[in-house]
């Protein structure tokens, strides 16, 4: 069985395709960015992400197939996410590969890609790391998952309000950066102190974990625009202290992804945490999570920044632990915008 994966992606802004052998090798890896067609809006636009991606799927499903040097009857399978996103990105997704497996007669897998994200963490390690804890961290998701395989996750925590990527578009907004806003503050974040400001941290009072990031954002937005927070937020080079307000932003929302994410894992007895999702490529949280993880004995794992946000390397290695465990989807499969 060499297990020859295609893998399609169009849960949200990025349109891709790839194709894995044996859950691991990648052969190749397309991706369309909508990032242009959305930065005039400061933020993902449903209807625009949809149409672009119903331009662009089978043009980068076809690059994906000529970088691989493979053709359709070289597949043994196709992988397609089908939940949790914008549903109407999801469907040009799904009906394209449910047209595509239907026609060449292969075995269709339905992929969740906050699990796709937790595999994609793991699936550049020798060894298989579950059971673990797992942290998605992203524009739309911030949860804590109990992951004892592949195809095994519990959630166990999660954000009450905003997710983390949420808060950073949000506040890149009112610092007048651009979009999408996680690398925006990351890059000002170098040029201040993050020990300027003293924004809050979220911490549950019940001691079970938990993540919020609007009291947060509420505060940067204060802090901006003083008490008045129906006033207009000052323009960039008006606000003096950009870069602090950036930096001591980026922490807070660092002290409050590590903090809880080490100690859910020290009450799971985790010896092992993956962080995955588009906000795992920060480097003040990569940086942080692994020198607070090896203090107490825990191994932090993060995939390539190139595997963190959406990809179809990561549809495509978990459809292959689908292929391997026959759950074959039935030809009615349909897209959800909803977690499983």
């Amino acid at each position: 069985m060499s297990g020859i994966v295609l893998g399609i992606e169009s849960s949200c802004d990025e349109t891709a395709a790839a194709v894995v052998r044996a859950g691991r090798e990648v052969l190749s890896s397309a991706v369309h960015s909508q990032i242009e067609e959305h930065a005039v809006y400061g933020g993902v636009v449903p209807e625009i992400a949809g149409r672009s991606h119903l331009r662009k799927i089978l043009p980068v499903i076809d690059r994906a197939l000529d970088e691989a040097a493979v053709s359709i009857g070289d597949l043994d399978a196709v992988a397609v996410t089908t939940r949790p996103g914008l549903i109407g990105s999801l469907l040009v997704g799904t009906s394209a590969a449910k047209g595509l497996a239907w026609a060449a007669g292969l075995p269709l897998f339905g992929v969740d890609h906050i699990e796709a994200h937790v595999y994609a963490a793991g699936m550049e390690r020798e060894r298989p790391p579950y059971p673990c804890l797992a942290l998605v961290v992203s524009g739309g998701h911030t949860a804590l998952y109990r992951s004892l395989s592949p195809l095994e996750h519990e959630r166990i925590a999660s954000t009450l309000d905003d997710a983390a990527g949420e808060a950073f578009d949000k506040v890149a907004w009112l610092l007048g950066l651009g979009y999408p806003g996680g690398p925006a503050i990351s890059a000002l974040a170098r040029e201040g102190r993050a020990d300027a400001i003293d924004f809050p941290r979220y911490r549950a009072r019940d001691g079970e974990p938990a993540f919020s990031f609007s009291g947060l954002k509420t505060a940067v937005l204060y802090h901006l625009r003083g008490q008045d927070a129906l006033a207009p937020t000052p323009p960039p080079e008006e606000i003096c202290d950009r870069a602090d307000v950036a930096a001591s932003f980026e922490q807070a929302v660092v002290d409050c992804l590590v903090g809880e994410t080490l100690r859910a894992a020290e009450r799971e007895g985790s010896s092992c945490v993956l962080v995955a999702g588009g906000v795992a490529c920060n480097r003040r949280l990569r940086e942080q999570m692994a020198a607070c993880a090896g203090e107490r004995g825990i191994e932090a794992i993060f995939p390539s920044p190139e595997y963190c946000t959406d990809n179809a390397v990561m549809i495509a290695g978990l459809g292959y632990e689908l292929y391997k465990a026959q759950r074959v989807a039935a030809w009615d499969l349909d897209a959800s915008p909803d977690y499983s």
